[in-house]
């Protein structure tokens, strides 16, 4: 039987709850130049998603159909995104076939159960999966032995809960798996059984243009806060689900506060642990020292990057570039990551940021430390950072990746 031809111009649905990678100065960083590229391709894009920013239901943009299923649309509010995602990429469907769905989280699994019977291709970004817990796991190690053998057994139960709790059933219906890292896509092949060949590398894309390094004016910031102008900031941002990340993070900034008195940490974020969190930081005895504004608007988040003096994410849990930590870069700061994230890819460890194991305390003060007492070159390593995501993350070579594996996977499924 001879092969059916991919179509030269695709219909193309992307389903998420959120999107990778937000933009400061636009609806969506992440989406646009992903959408406007396909669409400049000739494709047709359709975006099925939860909530808007701008408070509407349905939106048509650059040529770009977005549909928020939470913000009032007929007979979805009240229905589980999934479902509701579901019924309606059904009856858009039926309408006009699609040839594609990328699904951006787990979200679109229902979706991809009926990829045979609807006759479509079905891809997810690898933030469907659960790896991200086998990560968080991995990033608590220290080099003890007992320490070593309790990371072995609760990475090994962790795989086999998650794998066989979802990930399976969800590999099952996938014909093709973005990833931003080489240990995903290993991790994929060795440990979940994935086909190598069905793995695809595709370095999502910002608009570094929104992220614009400071000019030196005045943050109101600072005074809201009574910042003085000479003060060291290290900046942090956190969902707060996993306390044990920011514990290790305060404890290390501890020994920082003690011998730079006019050093200062920022935690951005609210969640579940945020008690925990607060009461650890009290117990330190940091009340002074450090600042828990909570969860922000974007545009402030951005102000704070602009303020900080050190950017620093040691969670390994994500399974994705950072968007916080991307744009501290694109703002010549300097960023501290765990050696474990996918952020280790792209930073030259001493270059143009730093990579530690995110349980070693020592090591991560004593940075900090030199980073404020001037002895390391932060202004060179700042644009440096700069430098490498503006090569790295460019919109069209994502476009360009991300239209390569489409064409691809309809290939092989074919």
């Amino acid at each position: 039987m001879a092969r059916a031809q991919v179509p030269e111009k695709l219909n193309i649905c992307l389903v998420g709850q959120r999107f990778p990678v937000m933009g400061r100065a636009s609806d969506e960083g992440f989406l646009w130049p992903m959408t406007r590229g396909l669409i400049e391709k000739g494709h047709q894009v359709t975006v099925i998603s939860t909530r808007s920013p701008t408070g509407k239901p349905e939106l048509l943009r650059d040529g770009v159909r977005l549909l928020y299923l939470h913000e009032g649309y007929p007979n979805k509010a009240g229905i589980p995104f999934p479902e509701a995602a579901l019924e309606k990429f059904t009856e858009l469907h039926k309408e006009k076939p699609f040839d594609l769905v990328h699904s951006f989280d787990r979200s679109g699994y229902l979706i991809g159960r009926k990829r045979r019977r609807l006759n479509f291709a079905m891809t997810y970004d690898v933030e469907a999966t659960q790896m991200s817990q086998l990560f968080s796991i991995l990033g608590m190690a220290q080099d003890r032995v007992s320490s070593l053998l309790a990371t072995g057994i609760a990475l090994t139960y962790k795989f086999l809960t998650t794998y066989f709790g979802g990930d399976r059933d969800l590999l099952v219906t996938a014909d093709g798996v973005f990833v931003t890292s080489p240990q995903q896509r290993v991790f994929l092949e060795r440990y979940y059984m994935y086909p190598d060949f069905n793995i695809f590398s595709v370095p999502y894309g910002v608009e570094l243009s929104q992220f614009k390094p400071p000019m030196g004016e005045e943050s109101p910031l600072r005074a809201r806060f009574k910042l003085p102008e000479n003060t060291h900031v290290v900046l942090t941002v956190t969902d707060m689900t996993v306390p044990e990340e920011i514990v290790t993070l305060l404890q290390a900034f501890e020994r920082v506060a003690v011998k730079k008195p006019n050093a200062y940490m920022v935690i951005l974020g609210s969640g579940p642990e945020w008690k925990r969190i607060e009461y650890e930081m009290l117990n330190l005895a940091l009340g002074s020292r450090v600042i828990m504004p909570g969860a922000l608007k974007e545009e402030e988040v951005s102000e704070w990057i602009q303020i900080a003096d050190v950017f620093v994410n040691m969670s390994s849990r994500t399974t994705g570039f950072e968007p916080t930590m991307i744009e501290a870069m694109a703002q010549k700061k300097v960023i501290i990551g765990s050696e474990l994230s996918p952020m280790a890819n792209i930073v030259e460890d001493g270059q143009d940021g730093f990579l530690l194991r995110p349980a070693d305390t020592d090591s991560l003060a004593q940075l900090l430390v030199e980073l404020f007492s001037g002895t390391m070159p932060s202004f060179e390593i700042g644009q440096k950072a700069r430098d490498k995501v503006t090569n790295l993350f460019d919109p069209r070579k994502m476009v360009e990746a991300l239209h390569g594996a489409y064409r691809q996977v309809l290939s092989h499924r074919n």
